[in-house]
């Protein structure tokens, strides 16, 4: 079992290594380890929330990270952007910690009640993740990570350029991943019928400038991406 931080950490070996991009800096990993000593933040409480999502979709918040780094780096997010876009990436889903898991492992289709439930984790994990000082930049992106370019979006209805750049990215990063992965209601899609269905939610689901970054890697790249995580 191992700590947020440790969990970042080893993050960021391989992401140096494929991005050349460091996930925190000194100064954020002295500030890590002061919190833990101080027990004014117990990172326990991530390393539970990161476990419980292990399973179908195990190895979902490494994808989403790397699929994320890349359509930002192709978008020209500095590296200081690129690193508080990364963390709200690792974390996106931990609101999740809070939604029972007879919703989260449900084989079938969630119904009404249990949307609305499942939909709370965007705003839970909002509300973990801003107390931690130098996560705080990455809250407001896990908050909007489920919200629509047209505005039909949760948790707040938010539209376009209201939404962070950094959510709007998570967004098409979150979805390649889920779409190209087994879910306890449907099989892995080819990545060729991914992007299609990326392609057309643009400017519905999707802000068209990240879907047009995205599309611009070819096919083989995100499948030799996934496959190296």
């Amino acid at each position: 079992m191992i700590t947020i931080k440790n969990a970042v950490l080893a993050l960021i070996r391989w992401f140096l290594s494929k991005f050349n991009l460091r996930l925190l800096t000194q100064a954020d990993q002295q500030a890590t380890a002061m919190l833990e000593r101080s027990s004014s933040i117990n990172f326990k409480s991530f390393e539970n929330a990161l476990d419980s999502k292990q399973g179908t979709t195990e190895g979902h918040a490494r994808r989403v990270t790397a699929f994320t780094i890349a359509i930002a780096r192709a978008m020209g997010l500095s590296t200081d952007r690129i690193r508080v876009v990364a963390r709200a990436a690792f974390l996106h889903d931990i609101g999740k910690m809070g939604i029972p898991d007879a919703i989260l492992r449900k084989p079938g289709r969630l119904d009404g009640d249990e949307i609305a439930i499942m939909r709370e984790h965007a705003f839970r994990g909002f509300e973990i993740v801003q107390r931690i000082p130098f996560l705080a930049e990455s809250a407001d992106i896990i908050y909007c990570h489920h919200e629509r370019y047209d505005g039909t979006g949760y948790p707040r209805g938010l539209r376009a350029e209201q939404i962070p750049l950094g959510a709007r990215i998570l967004a098409v990063a979150n979805t390649l991943d889920s779409l190209t992965s087994n879910l306890p209601y449907r099989a892995a899609q080819p990545f060729s019928a991914a992007r299609q269905e990326i392609k057309q939610r643009s400017e519905r689901q999707f802000d068209p400038q990240v879907v047009k970054a995205f599309l611009e890697k070819p096919e083989n790249f995100w499948g030799d991406l996934r496959n190296d995580i």
